[in-house]
């Protein structure tokens, strides 16, 4: 490439020095031409017509014979027979000049008296390359700078590609093993610098989700074991004392157990479904209407109270928002003391300033009378497996899962869910897009 850029520059300076020289030959031509007609004009002429030996003149009469010329070409014709409106340039070879060379020749019309008379002045045409010396001084000079520039550009690349090279060699030996390393920054302010900012940037989030991903695997090891492990040995006690008990009673015990397995599973395949960001189907749900059918349905020992504003409505999916609400009265249901109080309202505006609520706000409030959650504390309710209270028993509480896929609902169809301050127990609000229809929607 460097090769051809310096030939390209080569010929594009050759020939603007061969236009340069022919523009300013004809010129010098051009204007002996013009004085020897200026001469003639006068009436008389100074010998000799040419001050230059290589250049040559003819004066012709209106008759086209040769009146005059310098010693080269005395005796001969005219050197051409175009006969010019006032000046004219043209090129001629052979005829009146020696065979194979060919001369630049400016024709000048001239007046002498009532009749037209031309003066022709010519001088041998430059070749391309000037001047062989210039020629090949100019060819060495443009070799020699396309080998520096190949030699410079090599060097320059190879210390460019260096720290491509370290970012790769560590990209190879990074493995699950060991995904704490990084690639190595170069201290340069570059595009090398931000993709290694890039690259590392990314490798922490992959290190994150790994570690999650370690954790879930344990919790969920945890979580399985323990429903398994009480079933197991429910089965094995009456494998060796079928005597002591009964179908119906091994039935019971071993409901409870299944119950937590299946939802466990219920609750890994939300999450993989939320995880996955599979398109769900949106429609029009009035949010009061869906709350009262879900608490109806449920069965609990704790009082639950309600106050649905009418004519909330947002856009959704009725299985995952019941998903949501259920994680949440359930939650609630563990930590009350006696009453879970639910509430639905609609309020204009945005709470959070982010414009996500152009047509305001549908809020659901969950909240129990029991000891609640410090502030410090309230965000880890979010994470996956996470249970504050380490004194329940597994099957006593959840899996630690409702909550951080009640969230990821509420993420998902465009709204927020955290907790709030409240003069007793924990107090779960949702913010959901108010859906702007009306009921024969």
């Amino acid at each position: 490439m460097a090769a051809l850029l310096c030939a390209t520059l080569v010929t594009v300076l050759m020939v603007t020095l061969d236009r340069f020289t022919v523009g300013a030959l004809t010129e010098e031509v051009a204007a002996a031409g013009k004085r020897v007609a200026t001469q003639m004009g006068q009436g008389r002429l100074q010998y000799p017509l040419a001050d230059h030996p290589h250049r040559n003149i003819q004066v012709v009469d209106a008759r086209g014979a040769v009146v005059a010329s310098t010693p080269q070409l005395q005796g001969k014709p005219a050197m051409t027979t175009f006969m010019p409106a006032k000046v004219a340039t043209t090129v001629v070879c052979g005829g009146v000049f020696p065979s194979g060379q060919c001369d630049i020749v400016v024709a000048q019309r001239v007046h002498r008296g009532a009749e037209h008379w031309i003066v022709y002045a010519s001088s041998p045409t430059i070749s391309p390359w000037v001047d062989p010396q210039l020629a090949a001084l100019i060819g060495g000079a443009v070799a020699l700078l396309a080998v520096g520039i190949t030699y410079l550009g090599n060097r320059v690349a190879t210390a460019s590609l260096r720290p491509v090279r370290a970012i790769s060699s560590e990209l190879d030996e990074i493995n699950a093993a060991c995904p704490n390393r990084r690639v190595p920054v170069p201290p340069t302010d570059d595009e090398i610098h931000d993709l290694a900012t890039s690259v590392n940037h990314t490798l922490s989030r992959l290190h994150t989700a790994l570690k999650q991903q370690r954790q879930m695997v344990a919790d969920v090891s945890h979580d399985l074991r323990t429903p398994i492990t009480a079933i197991r040995a429910e089965v094995e006690d009456a494998l060796y004392a079928p005597q002591e008990t009964s179908v119906t009673r091994l039935g019971k015990t071993l409901m409870g157990g299944l119950d937590r397995l299946q939802a466990i599973t219920r609750d890994l395949a939300t999450m993989a479904k939320l995880d996955s960001g599979a398109p769900d189907v949106r429609e029009p749900i009035a949010l009061s209407t869906l709350v009262a059918t879900e608490l109806r349905a449920r069965r609990t020992t704790k009082r639950i109270e309600h106050a649905l504003d009418p004519e909330v409505w947002v856009a959704g999916d009725c299985s995952q928002l019941a998903r949501l609400l259920a994680s949440l009265v359930e939650n609630a249901e563990r930590h009350a003391s006696t009453t879970i109080k639910v509430t639905v309202r609609k309020q204009p505006g945005d709470p959070s300033d982010d414009q996500r609520f152009p047509d305001g706000v549908a809020v659901l409030e969950v909240l129990d009378d029991g000891s609640g959650i410090p502030p410090h504390q309230r965000e880890l309710v979010f994470q996956r497996f996470t249970r504050l209270d380490a004194a329940r028993t597994r099957d006593a509480g959840g899996a630690g899962l409702g909550l951080p896929i009640a969230r990821q609902i509420a993420e998902a169809l465009g709204g927020t869910l955290h907790i709030e301050d409240s003069p007793r127990g924990a107090r779960f609000v949702l913010y959901l897009p108010i859906l702007a229809v009306t009921r024969s929607s």
